[in-house]
């Protein structure tokens, strides 16, 4: 009985992985973030050569590529089961603000989790953590989302900047 129960158990895992595929994704910047199906996984240089994205049910996902810097990109990936889909893609560069900025820098323990300004991804925290580092803003109040990659809750603040100054703020 109990060799039955764990061949029909077994039996169903592997349907169950049947059903699944991964991604793997070569994106110029590394630097932009991964938003598959309204979800952020983390930088795009985290799914390159070493690593994928798999566990992913067969069938369309929306993969949505974002850094600042960059015009944002919208891919549809169908996934197969049992298959690797790769993803190529270079984003166009935008025209860069001008100064003057204030800086803004956000400590949190998920080093890879999102920074978000009023909706928008600016970079993960190990980019804006030090002071060699931050993200340059024109002055304002801005509403701050911390998301992190390893589970645990979001962190949200309204954030005011202002020019020729660093603002930290230390997101838990």
């Amino acid at each position: 009985m109990r060799t039955v129960l764990c061949l029909s158990l077994f039996g169903a895992l592997s349907v169950y992985a049947q059903g699944t595929g991964a991604i793997k994704l070569k994106v110029k910047p590394g630097d932009a973030a991964v938003i598959l199906n309204g979800k952020y996984l983390g930088p795009a240089a985290n799914f390159g050569s070493g690593r994928t994205y798999s566990g992913l049910p067969a069938g369309e996902h929306e993969l949505k590529l974002v850094d600042p810097r960059y015009e944002d990109a919208v891919v549809k990936v169908k996934v197969e089961a049992g298959k690797t889909v790769k993803v190529q893609q270079e984003l166009k560069k935008l025209t860069p603000a001008q100064p003057p900025f204030g800086v803004l820098r956000v400590k949190h323990a998920d080093r890879f989790a999102g920074v978000f300004l009023n909706g928008r991804y600016y970079g993960w925290v190990d980019e804006v953590d030090n002071f060699a580092q931050g993200i340059k803003l024109k002055g304002g109040e801005y509403e701050l989302k911390v998301v992190p990659t390893a589970g645990g809750a979001e962190f949200s603040q309204k954030v005011k900047i202002e020019e020729n100054k660093t603002t930290l703020i230390e997101a838990k």
